[in-house]
């Protein structure tokens, strides 16, 4: 993986002490000036390298597996509803087709709307990758739980509470690593973070036929045990990962304290000044984080990918409507996801070698576009089938990208960056509650598939638009114009900003 070291812009040695910010007023306090650390002092560049890779590789260690993990988690115990279909809940709990998409959407009504709250919290407190771990313990019995309901009321309520469970997981895990990466290092990172979704998509229905067949075990059903079994998991991983996920680049005890000096002296040189976070209250963050254009213009981009990408929810029912049995159903569902992890991981490690976004969305969304085509064109078994090895490797290798652009486009302090998170990821995930009622024309979903083939070639129009609004807030930049309140530190364009493109 990349060294911090070849991350961010070139630094000078000499650092400017006047620091004043758009997001803190013309008034800033001079002590929020970045400073090279004693330990730094005198290092040659080798020296420097040595150290930006060991607190680099240490970091890679600790954080991005266990969150790659615990995204895994996240969607198993989300997405374990779509097994239970095929394996028959709703024939044991006697579901309409809408009961059924409705017990889908609720999820994404208590996950939208704790996402805000929760990043606030996670922006504030000393422990956020603890915290994180604690949420997942509790959407992981709300799983379990969910393998004891007798009706749609019960099935309702249960999936109500793991939205708001999970509701701390993605935006938290986001916010996590944009306070340890630079903005340079977050496709790759976010590509990573990513995957883990795309790994539960690849072998949860392996994973959930291999839990079916318990069926009968003490008198339970096989898609009770699937609930059971991986909420049972969750809770025991969240609570071993609790013990040693980092929580800020300052607190790392994995690194010396010359490497944690150097990692949290990179991050403020990136961002132009130290974390202003403990001097900016939650009411004025949220108000720079909603008056802020690039917030909703990075919005735009994400609710329209994600509108294209609510095919993922429903997966293995669309597999279903290929004829294959229960076992080859889940089994096709695996090589899409597995594909989708290459892509994602390739289109994000391209993006942050090139140090560019948009074009690493819209090549993507072109596929997302041809995807939608043959799946709104025939019901043909291998063409179908080819479509939906297409969708998710094109839609999800554009969001991460998406993502990363948040961070290097979204300046000011890490408590402003938490809420632009929250807001975006809460406001493009209700998609998910109303798409749900658009898969009800077996085996064609026309109405679906035409939705998100719509939503694709939104989702270039929006990536366009943004490229074409930081690209004048660059020829601003270079011309030596004011941008704003919300544009770059002094610190920032002395140092050489510029708006990724």
């Amino acid at each position: 993986m990349a060294s911090l070291h070849d991350d961010t812009y070139k630094e000078s040695e000499k650092h400017t002490e006047d620091v004043s910010g758009p997001y803190l007023g013309k008034d800033i306090d001079r002590h929020l000036a970045v400073q090279v650390p004693a330990s730094l002092q005198g290092l040659s560049d080798e020296e420097i390298a040595a150290i930006d890779k060991a607190a680099t590789r240490k970091v890679d260690i600790l954080l991005m597996p266990t969150l790659v993990a615990l995204y895994i988690l996240n969607y198993l115990d989300r997405q374990n509803i779509s097994s239970a279909k095929i394996a028959g809940i709703s024939k044991d709990l006697g579901l309409s087709t809408t009961d059924y998409n409705t017990a889908v959407s609720v999820l994404f009504a208590g996950y939208v709307s704790l996402q805000i709250p929760s990043n606030m919290l996670a922006s504030k407190i000393a422990y956020p990758g603890i915290y994180i771990c604690i949420m997942c313990g509790v959407w992981g019995v709300i799983s379990a739980c969910t393998g004891a309901v007798h009706s749609f009321a019960g099935l309702a309520v249960c999936r109500t509470f793991l939205g708001f469970a999970e509701a701390a997981f993605f935006p938290g895990a986001v916010y996590l690593v944009s306070t340890f990466y630079t903005k340079r290092s977050m496709a790759l990172r976010t590509a990573i973070l990513y995957s883990g979704s795309q790994i539960g998509n690849a072998f949860g229905g392996l994973f959930a036929l291999a839990i079916l067949k318990l069926d009968g075990t003490h008198g339970l059903e096989g898609w009770r045990w699937l609930f059971i079994v991986e909420g049972v998991l969750t809770v025991g991983l969240a609570a071993i990962f609790a013990t040693f996920i980092p929580n800020k680049p300052s607190s790392v005890r994995w690194l010396t304290p010359q490497e944690r000096d150097r990692l949290v002296y990179r991050l403020e040189m990136d961002r132009g000044s130290k974390d202003a976070t403990d001097e900016v209250s939650v009411g004025s963050a949220f108000k720079m984080a909603v008056t802020d254009p690039k917030t909703w213009l990075l919005c735009a981009c994400l609710q329209a990918n994600y509108i294209a990408a609510s095919v993922t929810n429903f997966f293995p029912v669309v597999v279903n409507t290929l004829g294959f049995n229960r076992t080859i159903t889940l089994a096709i569902t695996c090589p899409p996801y597995v594909l989708c992890c290459v892509a994602v991981i390739v289109n994000g490690w391209h993006s942050d070698k090139k140090n560019e976004r948009a074009l690493h969305i819209i090549c993507p969304f072109i596929f997302t576009v041809l995807g939608n085509v043959i799946a709104v064109a025939t019901t043909n078994v291998a063409a179908r089938y080819v479509a939906m090895c297409i969708l998710p490797s094109s839609f999800y290798s554009a969001s991460i990208v998406i993502l990363s652009w948040i961070s290097s486009s979204v300046t000011g302090p890490a408590v402003k960056r938490a809420i632009v998170y929250a807001v975006i990821n809460a406001l493009c995930n209700t998609p998910n509650i109303w798409t749900s009622y658009l898969y009800f024309n077996a085996p064609k979903y026309t109405a679906a598939f035409g939705v998100d083939l719509a939503a694709a070639v939104l989702t270039i129009v929006a990536a366009a638009s943004t490229y074409l609004y930081l690209k004048r807030q660059n020829a601003r930049l270079e011309r030596g114009e004011d941008t704003g309140k919300h544009g770059p530190s002094a610190v920032q364009i002395e140092a050489g900003f510029r708006y990724q493109l």
